[in-house]
């Protein structure tokens, strides 16, 4: 994939082009920004118009081709070994450094999920960013760079990825995927400019799961306590999509919020329960929604320490049934 075929971020587009004409590219790049929006799609861009043989990123030579497939012999891939980079793999990428490129003006390495390399890891790699080689390109990918050892943060050059835009994202889901204005809205404001997300595993969450959520959801009664622990239990037990689900019952008392305070339904992200929103707002003020969004924020946190997540989800629902 070239940078043309990219959507969006054309700013870091322009960067890294004039950096590739000027022969003025970094030893090492930071690309950070939420997951899905197009960072490693834009290392591999990188990594192909610096291999080519016109330096385009052609797409036809036998460099783009290596790279587009994957097995071209200079760029290398470093991805976590079950939860974390181990110190064992970097070790074993700077060795494959050390050693002049095969075919390549450069080796490149690509590190993804940077953030989730365990301490030794991170002290292994300082070496080779502290001493770099004039024919290796590293190229880091972190959704989470807070999480990054400042001192690699300090010796990469960072390039910030934000959310594509809901318009644009929408537009491309309509073409690709075929879907209906409804469906693209939903999508498109539930991924968050995340198109892993639209058009990933989350797709059938965000379209039908969501509306068997938020109709069990509402109609809970606290003075009946069995239902509010039995939907509970069922989300505690998707733990993989848990936070995708918090991001779903955010968006629907948003979507309560905002329509109190007048704001028009297409503003609104479910807009396919445009009835179900009007009919409940009545029962819910300022107050009550925005203790209940913090419920949300807590659970959220909660889950970010390893609690329980069944204890975590019965004491959000029975708050949110109140």
């Amino acid at each position: 994939m070239t940078f043309s075929q990219i959507l969006g971020h054309d700013r870091q587009k322009d960067i890294l082009r004039r950096a590739i004409d000027s022969g003025r590219l970094a030893h090492a790049y930071l690309f950070e920004g939420p997951e899905g929006v197009g960072k490693r799609l834009m290392a591999l861009a990188l990594a192909r118009a610096v291999m080519c043989k016109d330096g385009t990123g052609c797409g036809v030579c036998s460099a783009c081709r290596k790279v587009d497939h994957n097995n071209h012999p200079d760029l290398h891939l470093l991805e976590p070994d079950g939860k974390t980079i181990k110190i064992e793999q970097v070790r074993s990428i700077q060795k494959e450094l050390s050693f002049r490129p095969l075919e390549a003006p450069k080796k490149i390495c690509l590190i993804d999920s940077a953030d989730r390399m365990n301490q030794a890891a991170g002290n292994a790699l300082l070496k080779t960013l502290e001493e770099p080689s004039g024919e290796a390109l590293l190229i880091l990918l972190t959704a989470h760079p807070e999480s990054v050892l400042s001192t690699i943060r300090s010796r990469c050059q960072r390039l910030p990825f934000a959310r594509l835009p809901q318009g644009m994202l929408k537009g491309v889901l309509l073409e690709q995927l075929g879907v209906d204005e409804t469906q693209g809205h939903i999508l498109a404001a539930l991924s968050e400019g995340s198109f892993k997300k639209a058009l990933g595993k989350d797709r059938d969450l965000y379209l039908e799961r969501r509306r068997e959520i938020l109709k069990a959801l509402t109609a809970l009664s606290p003075r009946s306590v069995l239902p509010i622990f039995e939907l509970a239990q069922s989300l505690a037990d998707e733990k993989e999509r848990l936070p995708d689900i918090l991001d779903i019952i955010q968006a629907f008392y948003r979507d309560l919020l905002l329509y109190q305070h007048g704001r028009a339904e297409s503003d609104l992200v479910n807009i396919d329960l445009a009835d179900k929103i009007r009919r409940i707002a009545p029962r819910e003020n300022t107050a009550t929604l925005l203790r209940k969004l913090e419920a949300i924020a807590a659970s959220r946190r909660q889950l970010d320490r390893n609690v329980n997540r069944q204890l975590a989800m019965e004491v959000l629902i029975l708050r949110l049934a109140a």
